[in-house]
């Protein structure tokens, strides 16, 4: 199925501090996609208008066809799941967190969960590697452990798209990998649609399908990494330099910075 995730001459922004400008993109489902570009660039405001944090100005966004603007609350629940940076680490277990995700499937004389919302829980929890820390509390776990247990709260939901920002920010390389390599299975094996806000462009690269550069407010270029992360576009967007080659492994773009001194060494 394509353009599963459609994005039609969107605006949206902060009065007229910050706002994007006319940006369309489409994702088949399934795909991995990648938001990047230097700080300032409208990441997280295109992050916020996705997931309605923001109003759109103009323009519209689609899920399935259907309009997000307009789709009820519940079934927007039901088909969007957000992960955001900083997890909130509310006293209570991991395995009640996670169950959390199942509130938009209650009506509203159910208030206890069902035997489908617990196996739907414990199966994301061992699936996110989780489920041996259930009867721990959210506070009591490390940071890539909250990013893990919100990831196994928003798959919870079932959603068809997942939209996270920053999942490996402030993680170690163990847990980075850890979570890449699983929403990397989540997309491809799930068929899940997933959108990722991102900063290592190493990273970007290794694990998305598809990669949105922002700078200005606007896109700057979007693709397959080999044709996003190039060293022209990076020295453009980031006024850098850098050297990219290929992983001869996988194939993808890699990027070396370049320091001053190496720079001044070598007069490039």
């Amino acid at each position: 199925m394509t353009d599963y995730l459609s994005l039609q001459n969107i605006s949206c922004g902060y009065g007229t501090m910050f706002n994007l400008k006319d940006i369309s993109f489409s994702l088949d489902k399934g795909v991995f996609a990648g938001i990047i570009g230097p700080n300032g660039s409208g990441k997280t405001t295109l992050f916020r208008g996705i997931s309605g944090e923001l109003s759109i100005k103009t323009g519209s966004i689609s899920l399935n066809k259907n309009d997000l603007k307009t789709m009820p609350p519940k079934e927007k629940a039901c088909n969007l799941a957000i992960v955001t940076q900083f997890t909130d680490t509310m006293d209570i277990t991991v395995e009640d967190y996670v169950l959390m995700g199942r509130l938009p499937y209650r009506n509203k004389y159910r208030f206890f969960e069902t035997k489908e919302d617990i196996e739907l829980a414990n199966k994301y929890m061992k699936l996110t590697d989780v489920f041996k820390l259930k009867h721990k509390h959210m506070s009591q776990l490390s940071g890539g452990e909250q990013q893990l247990a919100s990831i196994a709260k928003a798959l919870t939901q079932e959603p068809n798209l997942l939209l996270l920002d920053e999942p490996t920010s402030h993680l170690d390389i163990t847990h980075q990998i850890q979570i890449l390599n699983l929403i990397q299975s989540l997309s491809s094996d799930l068929g899940i649609t997933v959108l990722m806000i991102i900063h290592d462009l190493n990273l970007a690269g290794e694990y998305c399908d598809r990669l949105i550069m922002m700078n200005n407010g606007q896109i700057h270029i979007k693709g397959i990494p080999e044709e996003v992360l190039t060293y022209n576009v990076i020295e453009d967007v980031y006024k850098t330099i850098v050297i990219t080659q290929i992983n001869p492994l996988s194939k993808k773009p890699v990027i070396f910075p370049v320091s001053e001194k190496t720079l001044k060494k070598n007069r490039i």
